[in-house]
């Protein structure tokens, strides 16, 4: 399944249950400081099935990011709707947030990043939300064999 494509499913799931997509492709403006940037890294990651990527997780300052030895996947930054958002993607990964200034690897496959990419972008203003969020995580967990697979 191609990158578009991928998207694409993202974009219909959530339009069809009437939630906005945060996504940020390469041809959009980037967000609001207030929104998690979802970089285009991410999609090009889940577009090639792969049994193990290994991650960064890690805490600054500016909030909470995931990363990948080509570059950052996503930002979560820090403000409540982000903070929330970063457990949520932590939970996903089968992680635990890491303290201010550090971070955790994490090994997972592109199974488990496309459901905390997809977490990433949930609305969490919108109640509907909370009804997706608990499916992607049940599914993450899942794919991840019940346990954590950090490093």
């Amino acid at each position: 399944m191609s990158a578009d494509a991928v998207f694409d499913l993202r974009v219909c799931l959530l339009v069809f249950y009437g939630l906005e997509t945060a996504a940020v492709q390469s041809d959009t403006p980037p967000m609001s400081p207030s929104r998690t940037r979802v970089h285009p890294l991410a999609e090009r990651l889940v577009s090639v099935p792969r049994a193990h990527l290994r991650l960064d997780l890690s805490q600054d300052r500016t909030g909470v990011s995931l990363s990948h030895a080509d570059g950052p996947i996503l930002d979560c930054p820090l403000t409540p709707q982000g903070m929330v958002t970063a457990g949520f993607v932590a939970q996903a990964l089968g992680a635990k947030l890491p303290p201010l200034g550090e971070s955790r690897t994490v090994r997972v496959s592109t199974g488990v990043l496309f459901r905390a990419v997809s977490i990433a972008e949930l609305d969490f203003s919108v109640e509907e939300s909370y009804i997706l969020l608990e499916r992607l995580l049940d599914e993450a967990a899942m794919q991840r064999g019940g346990s954590s697979d950090a490093v």
